[in-house]
């Protein structure tokens, strides 16, 4: 199994507890409401959306995808930094064991926020990833936070 690692930062005007909440702890109900075409909907299969919560994920239909099971790896609402992983899904591609996601919100000078974000791929035996995908997934985690921080500055 090979692993591919990067990290990007995205910068926002939103205060940083603010962001955490809806990136984080709301998402599940915001992205569906704000960008339908890429998230139909999520359902909890197990947990309480704690550590150990797995999710299914419905893709929209503006998505390549269908769906994929998410499952929370860390949440620490105090520190603003939450990790899960997906585990199963044909966002997985047939050529990934699985993808991990650690955020963290960090608060900046100005009373806005920095995302960073680091996704590790673990793909199977001999497989590579081209920097064409890793860029399509970091285009598409810059719309998705960007919509939410659109979202946030309109209706506060």
């Amino acid at each position: 199994m090979g692993v591919i690692t990067y990290d990007m930062e995205v910068p926002s005007s939103i205060p940083a507890a603010k962001m955490f909440k809806a990136l984080v702890l709301d998402v599940d109900t915001l992205i569906p409401r704000i960008m339908p075409q890429a998230i139909k909907n999520v359902e909890i299969l197990e947990g309480d959306g704690g550590v150990g919560t797995v999710k299914h994920i419905h893709f929209g239909e503006g998505s390549q995808y269908k769906s994929a099971k998410h499952r929370v790896d860390a949440l620490d609402t105090e520190n603003l930094t939450h990790s899960y992983s997906i585990i199963e899904g044909d966002a997985l591609m047939g050529v990934l064991e699985s993808i991990t996601y650690h955020i963290k919100i960090v608060p900046n000078e100005d009373g806005g926020c920095i995302c960073k974000n680091r996704s590790i791929y673990h793909t199977k035996e001999g497989v590579e990833i081209s920097e064409e995908k890793i860029k399509e997934g970091k285009e598409k985690a810059t719309v998705m936070f960007k919509a939410i921080e659109a979202y946030l500055n309109a209706n506060s």
